[in-house]
């Protein structure tokens, strides 16, 4: 025997990126030169943040490339792309506290991430690189945003929007969390504002009917649809007394008409200032203020209801009753009609309110038709019969939920209506980091888009670009370039000067991938109808709405403008859990807590952490890190490497053992594999390399088809290794040309099997006998093995197939 070679991942890993490098494992076309059917495996592209990649980012990316690699085993061509999304607010806020202009702070920072995720040994194709900044890139960009102007789907809006007053900048509902901007963490204000708005509320209907398309976590669809919001309910106008105005409400709830004792307007209602009488203006006016200082977000989270009484009254249009208009910052302006009829009976909300204000409480839907005294709390649950309802009495109130909004439109006091939470989306920012908006504002044409062959409006280069905070973007600054012709007429008109939020690249960006040199067009046909969609979309659950509907709404817009011949970007979706720092506290420089994957890879190599990544937890939910947990993953692949090593020189013939072992293993990883269980996958790994252990001790060895199948099954976790492994076992080509394994069910089963046989239920010996044997045999087996114990009288005998043998003696 020679010397025993010890596994040496810095050499072997450095050995293998570079014949990758030479002679890449994933070609477009099969042995023949027919082109391979494709898989498009897509990562959530990352900011690129002056912080690198910790070991929470290199999960998804670990899982990405098992799935990758995974499919060119099974045959398929892999399109896997990485890019940078690298324009809005985070590259910009890092590139003002460092004084760095963001173009070449963002440069920096994608240098040194593809550096780390290089380490990662992903099947990365850089060829296919795009990058959000690049005016070749937005030019597609902009170029979208004049076909959906030309379209009627961007307009523009005054209004009061959410104001982040350290960003500087408007954000959208979805970028305030609980009333703080979610990039700064800066109590939310509000400002009036010019805005550019996207009609995404134009395709509601189809992104809600369309989720059921997709193969996508239930929980992601459902999250969609409740944000989508679709309600069925109807319009009712309340006269107001005195004056010849109609106040509309919707309501989800129309059986309940009867029951509405006070009417809520939002502070901004058209009326609400109008309604105060002498007596209530002060209140009003400053209630109307205060409201204005608040985020939506805030508003609808408040714990303790607040409110104003105008002094007028609303006419209950179908009993005649005189109806409170009461103000309160729970209602919002741009949620249905921006009023609302109040039941406090059957909404825990208005009871709540009611109840503060001594605002009459009238039940009007009963459990069995009797009805509660002293209310203590509302009756939510809203089903049974109506009372106190007039000519409704006695109806059940499901079947008047239904047929109430048509019997309020018969009688001409509303409309049976379909409503919606969703918002046209606000996609302006009043920020220097972005794609400028290709509108030009003309005094005699009005808005008028830069001509798509001028296109890309390129961003223009400034020395300041802190934001100005009177609302204007920092490019308004730049007179030479702000002053323009118009594209129409030929006079002097002014450039836009709002940007595109952060969402305006990633919305599309993965279309462009697959041809990203083409100047002529977005995507060529043919390379779209060959390469997308996306089958398998992999990123954190955090964009589930957003990201995810704001792409699902461009790929339905191209589709219809003749650009692509899908509307679905993904087809299957993945959600990585979130890899947290001690007590499942998020990972970030300012904690402290960031761990860096450069030290682990150094040292215990690329393969080693990749597998670990997975091994952490089930791969869709969080898990805290451990440093100590690499340790044994390292352990397996030296005890893999060892027996290789002792096995490989040696002719061993396979055992039935081995045989069953071999064709197991290849049923449980790929199984565990299939369900995306990938940190059971590690485990078994495990559990077959200690059995195959235990084997080679018996036998002296493994055979070679055991320890060939293991390195391709092993390829897509740790492919470095499983190269050398396959190498070592006398290979030429790459393993990436193996083929998936195949498991066969009947060499999986047990020859002998071990069990118990039982006098009277109580065990009495255990003996081996053939898997599929006869129950006669059996019994006779198992008689003969307690023979000497048989002493009265047998009455039964049970054989419970590969269970037990029991016999029944008196």
């Amino acid at each position: 025997m020679g010397t025993k070679i010890v596994y040496n991942h810095k050499a072997i890993e450095k050995k293998w990126r570079e014949k990758w490098e030479e002679k890449p494992v994933n070609p477009r076309v099969d042995e023949n030169g027919n082109k391979k059917q494709k898989y498009y495996c897509l990562d959530m592209f990352p900011y690129p943040s002056g912080n690198g990649l910790h070991v929470g980012h290199w999960r998804g990316y670990v899982i990405s490339d098992v799935w990758s690699r995974y499919k060119l085993q099974q045959g398929y061509y892999i399109v896997h792309p990485m890019g940078w999304d690298a324009f809005g607010l985070p590259a910009e806020n890092y590139a003002i506290k460092m004084g760095v202009h963001p173009a070449k702070s963002t440069a920096a920072n994608v240098a040194n991430i593809k550096r780390q995720i290089n380490d990662i040994a992903a099947l990365y194709d850089w060829d296919m690189e795009v990058n959000t900044t690049d005016p070749e890139f937005y030019k597609w960009t902009q170029w979208i945003f004049v076909k959906m102007f030309k379209e009627g789907l961007a307009y523009e809006k005054e209004f009061p929007i959410n104001w982040c007053p350290s960003c500087k900048t408007g954000l959208a509902n979805e970028e305030v969390v609980n009333g703080k901007c979610e990039r700064c963490g800066a109590e939310v204000t509000k400002k009036n504002l010019r805005q550019w708005m996207l009609r995404i509320t134009k395709y509601a209907d189809r992104l809600l009917n369309d989720l059921d398309k997709l193969d996508w976590p239930e929980k992601v669809k459902k999250m969609q649809a409740d944000w989508i919001g679709k309600s069925y309910g109807a319009e009712v106008d309340f006269p107001v007394e005195g004056r010849d105005e109609k106040i509309t409400v919707y309501t989800t709830r129309p059986d309940t008409l009867h029951g509405a004792t006070f009417m809520v307007l939002a502070p901004e209602h058209e009326l609400a200032v109008s309604l105060a009488t002498p007596e209530t203006k002060e209140a009003v006016e400053k209630y109307i203020y205060d409201a204005s200082m608040k985020s939506n977000v805030d508003r609808m989270q408040d714990k303790e209801k607040t409110g104003v009484f105008t002094g007028s009254y609303a006419i209950n249009p179908l009993n005649g009753e005189k109806t409170p208009i009461w103000l309160s910052d729970y209602v919002l302006a741009d949620y249905g009609t921006g009023a609302i009829m109040c039941v406090p009976a059957h909404d825990d909300r208005d009871f709540e309110f009611a109840t503060k204000f001594n605002i009459p409480i009238i039940q009007v839907i009963a459990k069995d038709g009797k009805e509660i005294e002293n209310m203590t709390e509302a009756y939510t649950e809203a089903a049974g019969t109506m009372i106190n309802s007039g000519d409704w009495n006695g109806m059940e109130s499901s079947v008047l939920k239904k047929e109430a909004p048509h019997i309020i439109e018969k009688m001409g006091i509303g409309r049976a209506t379909v409503n919606y939470k969703l918002r046209d989306w606000v996609f302006s920012r009043q920020r220097y980091w972005g794609e400028p908006i290709p509108i030009v504002h003309c005094p005699k044409c009005g808005n008028v888009p830069v001509p798509e062959e001028e296109l890309p409006l390129r961003l223009p280069e400034v020395e300041s670009y802190e934001p100005t905070g009177t609302g204007e973007s920092p490019l308004a600054a730049i007179d030479e370039w702000v002053n323009c012709k118009c594209p129409v007429c030929g006079s002097d008109a002014k450039r836009e000067t709002n940007t595109m939020p952060q969402w305006a690249g990633s919305s599309w960006y993965f279309l462009r991938y697959v041809d990203n040199h083409n100047s002529e067009a977005l995507v060529s046909r043919e390379k779209a109808d060959e390469m997308l969609p996306v089958d398998m979309y992999i990123g954190g659950v955090e964009h589930a709405v957003l990201h995810l509907l704001y792409s699902r709404f461009y790929t339905k817009f191209l589709y219809d403008i003749g650009a692509i011949d899908f509307d679905e970007p993904f087809h299957k979706l993945f959600n990585q859990g979130m890899i947290t720092g001690k007590n499942g506290i998020k990972m970030s420089k300012s904690k402290g807590n960031v761990v860096s994957p450069d030290d682990l890879v150094r040292d215990y190599g690329c393969d080693s952490l990749r597998m670990y990544e997975l091994f952490v937890g089930p791969p869709e939910l969080d898990a805290e890190w451990d440093d100590r947990g690499i340790d044994g993953v390292n352990r397996f692949l030296k005890r893999l490497w060892n027996m290789l090593m002792e096995s490989k020189e040696k002719d061993i013939q396979p055992t039935k053992e081995m045989i069953k072992l071999r064709h197991r293993m290849v049923y449980d990883i790929t199984t565990r594999l299939e369900s995306f269980s990938l940190n059971t996958v590690i485990s078994g790994f495990m559990e077959y390399n200690n059995k195959f252990i235990e084997v080679a001790k018996k036998e002296g060895g493994i055979d070679k088809e055991t320890l060939e199948t293991i390195a391709v099954l092993l390829s897509p976790f740790a492919p470095h290794f499983a190269e050398e492994m396959w190498e070592q076992l006398g290979h030429v080509d790459t393993v990436f040309k193996a083929g998936w394994p195949k498991y066969d069910e009947n060499e999986m089963k047990d020859d002998e099997i071990k069990i118990p046989v039982q006098i009277n239920g109580k065990t009495k010996a255990v003996i081996e006998i053939p898997a599929d044997i006869s129950k006669d045999d059996a019994i006779a087996a198992g008689r003969e093995a307690i023979a000497d114990k048989l002493t009265g009288n047998v009455i039964k005998e049970i054989y419970v197939p590969k269970k037990i043998i029991n016999i029944v003696m008196k």
